[in-house]
């Protein structure tokens, strides 16, 4: 998250609390601030689709807090009253009446003319890992390593069944909403997503490739794509940032194990 934004806006908020706002004021000043956290205080940004989604849950939560006090809903309806009739608003109201048709025009003309730009170059879906990376200090040789718990399957069946059940937990609680429950790329946030989430049920994915180049893609989500595999705008966070490397682990043997597939042999070097 953006600390300076978020930060900022409670900041204000909590100023506020010494002004004489009634509870409408704050009913729009709580919605304005919400829409600032999540347009600018999330990174990666977050998709429009998914700000507007949370908007509109936002709304109706806000109105039915206003809505359940008959004291705030008296104070609001009489704020609104007086905003429409009282000669000293005027001007703001003015304003107000010809200041949002004004806006969505401008945004509906500003998209309806906007000149589609093609992509610099081709988009590689699989593009090439780095040999190394770096996992919260801790160096991960892509190319030498292998996933820590695989070799468990044939040795000792009932601790990898542990690792796979814990993996199971990570991918249920994180991926499911883009990923979805069958791991097919049709989470309830897919849609919002260019290109959409990956299908691990296809075998041109994750069994075309090693664990460690899931690891890879795992770790440093969207925002670690090398500059052939753009044009993107998936909101795919960096994992490093919430899981601990075991984790990581974890759910790629869970995702191999639930779609039947394995991981590609490493090639030995002759």
């Amino acid at each position: 998250m953006n600390l300076i934004v978020v930060i900022s806006v409670v900041v204000v908020l909590f100023a506020m609390r010494f002004t004489k706002l009634n509870i409408l004021g704050w009913i729009i000043s709580w919605w304005l601030g919400l829409w600032v956290i999540l347009k600018y205080g999330i990174d990666p940004p977050l998709p429009a689709s998914i700000i507007g989604m949370f908007m509109a849950i936002i709304t109706i939560s806000l109105l039915a807090y206003l809505s359940a006090s008959t004291d705030y809903l008296q104070t609001a309806k009489q704020g609104l009253f007086k905003f429409f009739v009282d000669k000293k608003y005027t001007i703001p109201l003015a304003l107000f009446v010809l200041g949002i048709p004004s806006l969505v025009a401008y945004n509906i003309y500003a998209n309806a003319t906007k000149t589609p730009q093609p992509p610099v170059s081709t988009r590689t879906i699989h593009p090439p890992p780095p040999v190394e990376i770096t996992f919260k200090g801790k160096k991960i040789n892509l190319v030498e390593d292998n996933n820590p718990f695989r070799p468990l399957r044939e040795s000792d069946p009932a601790a990898f069944g542990e690792h796979v059940q814990n993996g199971r937990k990570v991918y249920y609680q994180n991926c499911v909403f883009c990923h979805g429950d069958n791991m097919e790329g049709d989470g309830i946030f897919a849609k919002s997503f260019d290109p959409i989430p990956a299908n691990f049920q296809d075998p041109t994915t994750i069994a075309m490739l090693q664990e460690t180049y899931i690891f890879w893609r795992i770790a440093k989500g969207g925002p670690g794509l090398p500059e052939e595999s753009t044009p993107w705008a998936s909101a795919m966070p960096a994992w490093e940032k919430f899981l601990d490397e075991d984790e990581v682990w974890d759910v790629i043997l869970f995702m191999y194990e639930f779609t039947g597939q394995n991981p590609r042999a490493k090639e030995e070097a002759h």
